[in-house]
């Protein structure tokens, strides 16, 4: 029994020093406070319009007329009769909702005006900088530390998908007779072994939805660096993403800006499906209008579309069901519906709440299962220390062949049979992990019956980040080459990494392609 045990402390050691458990261990102590915290206020954020309408019914509601005024006629009539209200950000809000009111937003005060639909008139005003709602939305993308902290929250969105990869991996049981423990609690056992199990099993079960999560968490905060990339996969210039959200109204000294009824006229006749869920007025002399308009390609939310308008000529400047690749318009449409559950309703929004709860609970549980090892480890470190001294004994004169294993050297091939060997292994990891994208969309839309896209959405950005990856590879790689194996300090491991990078992209890429490059609109 002796041996056993022994065995088995062993085994767990040996199972820890690999380096998925390193890199689960470090990420979970160092970034798991801040990844629970932001999935905490993610959830709140799920319903978020809903709570902000329940705290505020006084400025959102409305008594419902017979008709509300169309967005050509109210907005003359508001400055008309508020001719110091600045408009920068007209939201329409949900079309379909008789009894909710307009909002006005300036940009420069951060004033928020609510205006009744049937009349125009003011209903009421707020400092929406100071409403809960904006705030709750400040923590969760920047814990309110300006400029640095948007990306803190973005670098633990990735450090969240490491950690829910490298979980699976230790996850997995090393026979197929100990899969039910690994997917059960043992209600039975003690606490530690509960908390072990309850650890386990959320994360396995919750997997699916937390890398999800996570990957649209980071493509949201890093959308200058993922906007781009997805104009190259597409084929297009990167440049062309700037030009077009960067396009500017023709202004001469003769031009007269147009009436609003003219710019929404060129909406109408470019998207005559569309409803105007927001529009963005002019900043200045060389400003445009830039209008948010929904179809009705969504069941639950409605495709997000944009066009930006030349405030003098009506011309349109930009138009994203045109000008945008299928997967920019899935930027525009998915992104953040993904992200906070709204695009299957209800259902997707409880499974995108109890997601967002996930990171907390395991943070709890792996601390719980961390701490009274790390006190046993340095307790045993201490007690190590003072019988050395007791017995004088110093730790450098111990004999190096009975402290330190004997390692074997294995003969390692070339360098470049090396790099095939785990590009071929490469192969084989990617061609497993696209069809578990794929599954993971799937159950996240299979409650509302929305299925398709969300499996597709999750292989296009999967694409960007193994592309990213494989950017990190590739200079690891070049580095390697040029500086370290010239003077005999070359690693094989950066090898291995850029040959399996290499292989991920050749597959990712090859999907990437047939699915969103082939005419299928499925967004």
């Amino acid at each position: 029994m002796k041996s056993a045990d022994n065995s088995k402390k062993i085994s767990w050691a040996k199972h820890q020093k690999r380096w998925f458990g390193k890199w689960h261990l470090y990420l979970g102590i160092i970034a798991g406070a801040v990844v629970a915290f932001i999935g905490l206020t993610g959830s709140i954020l799920v319903f978020q319009d809903e709570i902000d309408r329940a705290l505020n019914p006084k400025l959102f509601e409305v008594i419902a007329q017979k008709q509300k005024m169309p967005v050509e006629e109210i907005v003359p009539l508001i400055k008309k009769n508020y001719p110091k209200l600045k408009i920068d950000y007209l939201m329409l809000n949900n079309f379909k909702n008789p009894n909710e009111a307009y909002s006005i937003l300036d940009l420069k005060s951060n004033e928020e005006t609510f205006i009744n639909p049937y009349t125009g008139k003011i209903g009421g005003k707020r400092i929406h900088t100071s409403s809960f709602i904006h705030v709750v939305t400040e923590l969760h993308r920047t814990l309110l530390i300006p400029v640095v902290g948007r990306y803190i929250c973005g670098l633990a969105s990735l450090c969240l998908l490491i950690l829910t990869i490298s979980g699976l991996r230790l996850w997995i049981p090393k026979k197929w007779k100990q899969l039910k423990s690994a997917l059960t609690v043992r209600f039975s056992g003690s606490f530690k072994r509960q908390n072990y199990d309850w650890h386990n099993s959320l994360g396995f079960y919750s997997s699916p939805i937390v890398a999800i999560l996570s990957l649209t968490g980071f493509s949201i905060t890093f959308s200058t660096l993922v906007i781009p990339l997805l104009f190259v996969l597409s084929g297009k210039s990167p440049q062309g993403v700037a030009q077009l959200l960067g396009a500017k109204s023709a202004w001469h000294a003769q031009a007269v800006p147009l009436p609003l009824k003219q710019v929404v006229a060129a909406v109408k006749e470019k998207m005559p499906d569309a409803h105007i869920g927001g529009i963005a007025f002019p900043a200045d002399k060389t400003g445009t209008y830039r209008l948010d308009v929904l179809s009705g390609s969504l069941p639950k939310q409605g495709k997000r579309e944009m066009l930006v308008v030349d405030q003098y000529t009506g011309k349109v400047l930009l138009n994203s069901r045109k000008d945008f690749p299928n997967v920019g318009n899935a930027y525009l449409s998915w992104l953040t519906p993904i992200h906070y559950g709204s695009f299957g309703g209800r259902p997707t929004q409880f499974i995108a709440i109890v997601a967002g709860l996930m990171p907390l609970a395991l943070f709890i549980t792996g601390f719980a299962i961390w701490w009274p090892r790390y006190k046993k480890q340095k307790r045993g470190k201490k007690q190590k220390t003072n019988e050395e001294a007791l017995d004088g004994i110093s730790a450098t004169v111990i004999d190096e062949k009975e402290s330190k294993p004997t390692k074997i050297k294995t003969a390692l091939p070339k360098p470049g049979r090396y790099f095939v060997i785990n590009f071929i292994s490469g192969l084989k990891y990617a061609l497993i992990i696209l069809p578990i994208s794929f599954i993971m969309g799937a159950l996240y839309g299979l409650p509302s019956g929305i299925i398709i896209q969300p499996a597709i959405f999750v292989v296009a950005f999967s694409c960007v980040m193994v592309c990213l990856n494989f950017t990190c590879a590739l200079l690891s790689e070049v580095f390697n080459v040029l500086f370290l194996i010239p003077f005999k300090k070359g690693s094989y491991k950066v090898t291995r990494y850029f040959a399996l990078s290499t292989a991920f992209l050749v597959c990712y890429l090859a999907v990437y392609m047939v699915l969103l490059n082939t005419g299928w609109q499925v967004f």
